[in-house]
């Protein structure tokens, strides 16, 4: 990717990154920062492999994990423009097994505690993350969590099964909430592939390249990694000591021979499945900060694109996880909204929209500052670790 000469300085956060590498927290780095759509500063700092020493190549391949859950989104916003369905229409409209829900109580202790969900799941509730499902990992000692776990569903282990069936035992399981009443991280993005290839007539991975990467350039990017890639594929690492994230020590994770992307998968999960480039999915963050515009294809309208940036919860309801806050956060269609700056966030991060991946893969887009982040490594739990906050706050004032 060619880098456009700018003023900026970013010699502090390069420093930082380069910190956590040479520390032994993180087995590689790489950063890349966009004004506008111009690459002002690309970085790559470690290792592909620990063992081997190889550095980080630039066209490494990353597991994208929950950064797949922007692309999903605007697929399904895509078909949203041709006139397919309607935010609001409910989602039993289309995938009929979500036509009788039960919800847990507000004071269940056991997945019995249930009652008639008073409304069903809308598109719009799928898309915010306020739908109700759950994803059976994130609170795993809670009662709905406890459900996924004992019916076998797992958003850290759905392998064997493709998206119709992952539907079919998400809708006999209850709602953690009344669909709109609240916030949680699901499986409600797998459910918005399903939608895609339901609209679509076409299997998820075939709409995407067809309608997504294709016209992008995005040459590098699928839900495997075929056998002439595989050397590009970063070796994955998981910290010895879960909880100090600042405490030094990796062990490997996985690998391509025993991990899952040596062939294509039968769950193509919208919510976490894609593997991908820097410069692939570069190009997919510069057409949405282009106003849905990127090499010649116009994928989404200008309208739709401020439609996604908009807050789409209830009032009073916030992005909230159980071990980790996100104050001044709402949701759209697909992104993360910073809808109140706090006590650390520079003036310009107002309405920044974003998201990223337990892997740790991490794109961020201030419109009022015209800067698109991106930075990403392979070491699991990545996503909310220091250094992508580092990232941030460190690009932020190199370019204010």
């Amino acid at each position: 990717m060619e880098i456009k000469e700018s003023q900026y300085n970013f010699s502090e956060m390069h420093q930082r990154m380069q910190f956590y590498v040479d520390a032994g927290i993180l087995p590689c780095c790489a950063t890349a920062v966009f004004k506008g759509t111009d690459l002002v500063d690309y970085q790559t700092f470690g290792f592909m492999d620990l063992e081997t020493r190889e550095p980080l190549r630039d066209d490494a391949i990353y597991r994208m994990a929950s950064n797949t859950k922007l692309v999903t989104s605007v697929a399904l916003m895509m078909l949203q423009e041709e006139g397919l369905f309607d935010l609001d229409d409910p989602l039993a409209k289309f995938i009929p097994e979500f036509g009788e829900l039960q919800v847990l109580e507000p004071d269940a202790t056991t997945p019995a505690d249930v009652r008639p969900a008073k409304n069903l799941i809308s598109i719009r509730h799928l898309l915010s993350h306020s739908a109700g499902l759950s994803y059976g990992f994130v609170e795993p000692d809670s009662v709905i969590d406890q459900c996924y776990l004992n019916n076998g569903v797992n958003g850290l282990g759905e392998k064997e099964i493709d998206l119709e069936e992952l539907c079919a035992g998400i809708a006999k399981l209850p709602l953690a909430f009344e669909p709109g009443s609240s916030w949680r991280y699901s499986f409600a993005t797998d459910v918005c592939a399903r939608l895609v290839e339901v609209l679509s007539g076409q299997s998820f991975d075939a709409f995407l390249r067809q309608r997504i990467f294709d016209p992008l350039g995005m040459v590098d990017t699928d839900f495997w990694v075929p056998q002439e890639k595989a050397h590009r594929l970063i070796t994955m690492y998981s910290p010895e000591n879960l909880l100090d994230p600042m405490k030094p020590g990796l062990n490997k994770a996985d690998d391509v021979i025993t991990g899952p992307y040596r062939a294509r998968p039968k769950m193509l999960s919208g919510g976490g499945g894609l593997v991908s480039t820097v410069a692939d999915y570069s190009a997919f963050l510069r057409m949405i900060v282009n106003e849905g515009e990127w090499s010649g294809a116009q994928l989404l309208k200008p309208e739709t694109l401020r439609l996604m940036r908009s807050n789409h919860l209830a009032d009073g309801v916030q992005v909230a996880f159980p071990m980790w806050a996100m104050p001044g956060t709402v949701f759209g269609l697909g992104f993360a909204v910073k809808n109140k700056l706090q006590p650390n966030d520079p003036p310009a991060a107002l309405g920044e929209y974003h998201w990223g991946g337990l892997a740790g893969t991490h794109s961020w887009m201030a419109p009022q500052a015209g800067l698109t982040g991106f930075c990403l490594t392979q070491r699991l739990p990545g996503f909310w670790h220091p250094f992508s906050s580092d990232f941030r706050s460190l690009t932020y004032a190199a370019a204010a």
